[in-house]
């Protein structure tokens, strides 16, 4: 079981402590819900999370199968609500996909990634617009 130690640090601050490894991780609340925007919110953590989750486990099935996805990227984008409640009503991830990766082992993977643990954990009415580019 993983744990976490958290602390309020005061001005809309936190810091996140992964305690087995004693990673640590500054939150700060976004520029517009009253905070400073110099780091990471909770909720850009969640959709960072979706994107990390879905490359680690294309990693994963890449690996058991030979093949290597070193020097993938992603940019994701965090699309919030307009109207209150505040909330992450969509996240958008595009992945550029390195070259070397067989056109027969593609789908696989992509739907290996779009059913990673953090993709299946989120809410049904977040958007999940998940686009991969290959380069061949």
């Amino acid at each position: 079981m993983n744990t976490y130690s958290i602390t309020y640090d005061g001005d809309l601050r936190c810091t996140l402590v992964h305690d087995d490894s004693g990673q640590r991780v500054i939150t700060d609340a976004p520029k517009d819900n009253h905070g400073r925007g110099e780091a990471f919110s909770p909720t850009d953590l969640c959709c960072a999370a979706l994107g990390a989750c879905l490359t680690t486990v294309m990693g994963i099935a890449a690996r058991k199968e030979g093949i290597r996805i070193d020097g993938a990227r992603l940019a994701v984008e965090k699309r919030m609500s307009a109207q209150p409640p505040r909330r992450i009503v969509g996240i958008a991830v595009r992945l550029a996909m390195p070259p070397g990766v067989p056109r027969a082992r593609r789908a696989h993977l992509e739907q290996v990634a779009r059913t990673c643990p953090v993709a299946l954990s989120l809410h049904p009415d977040i958007a999940q617009d998940i686009v991969f580019t290959w380069p061949d």
